[in-house]
């Protein structure tokens, strides 16, 4: 029982740093509402589709929000916290048991929310108008983190499962 706590605590880590690098990694700054493009969101999907919504939420969120403080983005964090733990967690309850198009609908919804979020958060910060020219750079950093992620996690899922 102690054993796969601290398992689950490794790989919550892991995850959560996979997420902050892959949100540093590449960023295309966005001046309208001075935010970044990144490819962030498909170890978000990555996470939550290997270990579930919970993992998922916190990695996403922390290790996201991680990223914004340690790029220079400090005054995005607390948006990051909450918009990117809610697509992992949104991802991870959708994704399991289904049909791998139900997968694929369920980081497209999480891509979705992502977009809606930052729309949001960018509105709230910087006016609606505003934050709507950043909605088609959030939908190819959605979409490319889908076809990214969905990558990822048929690569990983094997590898993963043979050493839960």
């Amino acid at each position: 029982m102690e054993k796969d706590n601290v398992k689950k605590i490794v790989y919550g880590a892991f995850m959560m740093a996979l997420v902050t690098i892959g949100t540093m990694v590449i960023q295309i700054p966005t001046p309208a509402t001075k935010g970044y493009i990144n490819v962030g969101d498909s170890f978000i999907f990555l996470t939550s589709a290997l270990f579930g919504p919970a993992m998922g939420f916190i990695s996403g969120g922390l290790g996201s929000s991680l990223a914004d403080l340690l790029s220079g983005y400090a005054y995005w964090a607390p948006w990051t916290l909450v918009i990117k733990g809610l697509e992992g967690l949104i991802v991870g309850i959708l994704y399991k048991g289904h049909s791998e198009y139900a997968k694929i609908f369920s980081l497209l919804v999480g891509a979705l929310w992502m977009v809606l979020g930052y729309y949001i958060a960018g509105g709230i910060m910087y006016g609606f108008k505003a934050s709507l020219v950043d909605v088609p750079s959030n939908l190819i950093q959605g979409f490319s983190s889908i076809i990214i992620g969905y990558t990822l996690i048929k690569a990983v899922t094997p590898l993963v499962t043979r050493t839960k």
